[in-house]
């Protein structure tokens, strides 16, 4: 059995203060006891934002491994994160934006066993975006939690903004994993035993952030490898903009339903290895 639990290793954003404590209190409750974080902070940030999530960082009894501004290039997260997990060391590794809240399929020090004796050396998951019951990009109070304010689970990272809901949420150090930590070249999770990353994206401020994504990158500001991170962001704006400023959680394309980080979503094994197995990069054609 493991007796290590893995690192968490994670690039923060000036996401506000309140989701970084759930966001800590949530891997916490999974059994991490190591996390390791460093800032990253485009120029736009207020000071004051980001004196608030390094003192938010410090009551959680994390001390930033470190801090950096300036453009957020494609591989700026990409380089941030490699050199946490250097500083890691060996072992493994569990891997999470600041709003993705991983929900397994059996206790961590489990799956982590199981991916060993099988002889995986990642472990995977799938993006499921949580939103308001309304579509709405709201806020939320920290009194109440993630859950009653984004009520909502459904598919809409690959089925509306084609991009690739695969997540590596859990690899050996020795193991490279690609931007965005989609994939781990080399390397096939096991697709019967697929995480649920529960993902806090669309809550309020993401539309202004979604612009000055597509304004940086498009003005070449800020360094993209593919366009493909600007062309999500451009179809989300496109759909909220088609419907009143919100998501459109009654299209069936979308499967939204209840779910909850308590419990792991009806038949989530076979809905998650049908996506997993099956989803291909999108096939761009000039009606799009």
């Amino acid at each position: 059995m493991l007796t290590t639990p893995p690192a968490l290793i994670a690039v923060i954003g000036p996401v506000e203060p309140p989701l970084l404590t759930a966001w800590v209190r949530h891997y916490q409750r999974l059994g991490i006891e190591r996390i390791l974080l460093a800032f990253h902070f485009p120029d736009h940030v207020p000071d004051a934002r980001r004196h608030e999530l390094q003192s938010a960082s410090r009551e959680l009894g994390i001390i930033p491994t470190g801090t950096s501004t300036g453009p957020w290039h494609e591989h700026t997260n990409t380089q941030l994160r490699d050199a946490l997990r250097h500083k890691a060391g060996p072992g493994w590794h569990l891997l999470a934006d600041a709003d993705e809240f991983h929900q397994y399929p059996a206790p961590l020090p489990e799956v982590i066993t199981r991916a060993e004796r099988s002889g995986h050396r990642v472990v995977g998951g799938l993006m499921l975006d949580r939103v308001a019951a309304g579509g709405h990009l709201a806020g939320w109070s920290p009194e109440d939690g993630l859950d009653l304010a984004y009520p909502l689970g459904g598919h809409l990272t690959h089925r509306l903004l084609h991009g690739d809901p695969r997540k590596i949420v859990l690899a050996r150090h020795d193991v490279t994993v690609a931007s965005g930590n989609h994939r781990a070249p080399g390397h096939r999770p096991d697709a019967d035993r697929i995480c649920a990353v529960h993902h806090f994206k669309w809550r309020s401020g993401i539309l202004d952030d979604l612009r000055r994504r597509v304004h940086h990158f498009t003005s070449g500001t800020w360094q993209e490898q593919t366009p493909a991170v600007r062309d999500e962001a451009s179809r989300l704006l496109t759909h909220v903009g088609q419907h009143r400023g919100v998501i459109n959680t009654s299209d069936p394309r979308f499967a939204f339903r209840r779910v909850s980080l308590d419990r792991m979503p009806f038949s989530w094994p076979d809905e998650a290895r049908s996506i997993f197995t099956t989803w291909r990069p999108y096939a761009h054609t000039g009606q799009d």
